[in-house]
């Protein structure tokens, strides 16, 4: 009973200072929780919480604080993730479901991150290399020249064009988009690749009116083995709601230059999303947990999303330890369900 009388008091003193940003006496935990016990006795079991390090007293006040290790508490064993309401979970699928491209979900998916948080959110691109081709389109534009487009099944699409040095007729076009369709539909991007490199050295000769040229199946697997080799995007982050710093409160000014130096670089991000849980789960780095060493006074939420166990990309938010744990959990891992059934429905 004392044991669970303490660890209310210390969900008591988290959820208060998350509220106020002021340090928490006993008086007004007893006033505000209705604990059943006296502010003395209070009194004793913030003086225990302060012996294990889960609380501090930042100054002379009778006031105390958490500590990242009574977060990591709170976290872990006080707390559990706050269910969306019905309202919050349909303004996330109207806002994500209205994207054009992956592009545009990404780009929705941290603004609605930093609304839903008041943190800043920090969202990495769909995983490229564990995608699969989903299909190659080969569109003649003129007698000499392609346009060859690139489907993956994570959503992205490339478009390359390609200047021929001989005239392609209807037939020819069609049958170099079965050609290339039968070597990479379904396969990843490394095995791809490879099948593009494998059909190019065994492509057919031009003793036939429906054959290729190898110089054009060339042409064409070259531009198609660049575009699958580009895999830029795997490490691209985008950052939203960096003005939310500066309501971050006091004894955050400090940690304020760091962290805007940290959102300029994509390195710095990756790790701070560090790496991808799969199966809906969340991850909470607080403090000094974090791979940042400027960044200790930071917590970082995150959680995966993607087609698949495999194919896992990022995301999270990143601002004080003071921070709404609870809803921050819930925000995160309901915007990453959304964007991996959304990413999955147009791979469908």
């Amino acid at each position: 009973m004392v044991e669970e009388r303490r660890l209310a008091v210390l969900r008591a003193i988290v959820e208060d200072y998350v509220a106020t940003e002021e340090p928490v006496g006993s008086k007004a935990l007893v006033e505000r929780h209705g604990l059943g016990v006296s502010p003395a006795t209070v009194r004793n079991d913030m003086a225990v919480l302060e012996e294990e390090g889960l609380i501090h007293q930042p100054h002379t006040s009778a006031g105390r604080i958490p500590t990242d290790k009574g977060y990591r508490l709170f976290v872990d064993r006080l707390t559990t993730v706050r269910p969306m309401s019905a309202a919050e979970k349909r303004a996330i699928a109207t806002f994500l479901e209205g994207a054009l491209d992956v592009d545009d979900v990404v780009r929705r998916s941290v603004r609605m991150l930093a609304q839903l948080t008041n943190q800043v959110a920090v969202v990495q691109y769909p995983t490229l290399s564990a995608s699969t081709v989903r299909h190659v389109e080969v569109v003649a534009l003129a007698p000499r020249r392609l346009l060859v487009v690139l489907i993956l099944s994570s959503g992205r699409v490339e478009q390359r064009l390609v200047e021929l040095q001989h005239d392609l007729d209807d037939e020819q076009v069609a049958t170099l988009r079965s050609q290339v369709n039968r070597a990479v539909v379904g396969e990843r991007l490394v095995a791809a690749s490879a099948a593009l490199r494998s059909l190019r050295a065994d492509g057919p000769d031009a003793t036939g009116p429906g054959e290729v040229r190898d110089a054009v199946l060339d042409e064409v697997v070259t531009v198609l083995v660049d575009a699958l080799s580009d895999h830029s995007s795997d490490q691209r982050v985008v950052v939203g709601g960096a003005a939310n710093l500066a309501r971050a409160g006091e004894g955050f000014d400090t940690m304020l230059r760091p962290m805007l130096e940290a959102l300029e670089e994509q390195v710095v991000l990756l790790k701070l999303l560090g790496e991808a849980t799969a199966g809906g789960g969340v991850t909470v780095r607080i403090g000094a947990e974090g791979p940042v060493e400027e960044l200790a006074g930071t917590s970082v939420v995150t959680a995966g999303y993607g087609v698949g166990p495999e194919a896992l990309s990022s995301l999270g938010i990143v601002g004080p330890t003071r921070m709404d744990y609870a809803g921050s959990m819930a925000a995160v891992r309901a915007v990453a369900r959304y964007m991996s059934r959304i990413l999955d429905e147009s791979a469908g």
